[in-house]
């Protein structure tokens, strides 16, 4: 019998059931920010993409934000996935941009004392050259009484 009571003689209306999926999508993830700038009011991103997800992450990280990234195990329940600790990362970050410019000020100085030590050398060098260019110009000198003359310096030929 039909409780229709307009159409009594007809069959009641059933909906046919859809062959689509009816559940609720678990892939969700949860991206919560928060800076010590400000800790009251944490950033939080909702995404389903895995890999925005963690790029999110990174962003935040980036700007110095504690960010802790949560997936979605159906139902209302969250899962951490993972965190990072953003002011870790920074101050890493940073001491290793000290310690490179600490090294490359180092090694500028080392290049520069080098440069210096090179540039005394070439100096004495030119002094000693001009010392033996002015030594080899000079007339032999006579040394004894006899009247001998002695060379300050021989070839090989004169030996």
């Amino acid at each position: 019998m039909n409780r229709n009571s307009k159409h009594p003689d007809r069959a009641p209306h059933r909906r046919r059931a859809s062959a689509t999926d009816r559940t609720k999508n678990s892939n969700g993830y949860r991206i919560t920010g928060s800076w010590n700038a400000r800790p009251n009011r944490p950033a939080v991103k909702p995404t389903s993409d895995r890999k925005a997800a963690r790029r999110i992450a990174r962003e935040m990280a980036g700007q110095g934000a504690y960010v802790i990234v949560e997936e979605h195990q159906g139902f209302g329940r969250w899962a951490t996935w993972f965190e990072v600790d953003g002011p870790a990362l920074v101050a890493e970050r940073r001491a290793a941009a000290e310690e490179q410019r600490r090294r490359a000020a180092e090694e500028r100085q080392r290049a520069e004392q080098a440069a210096a030590a090179r540039r005394v050398a070439v100096e004495r060098s030119e002094r000693d050259r001009a010392d033996l260019a002015r030594l080899m110009v000079r007339p032999p000198v006579v040394r004894e009484q006899c009247g001998r003359r002695e060379a300050r310096h021989f070839t090989g030929a004169q030996r």
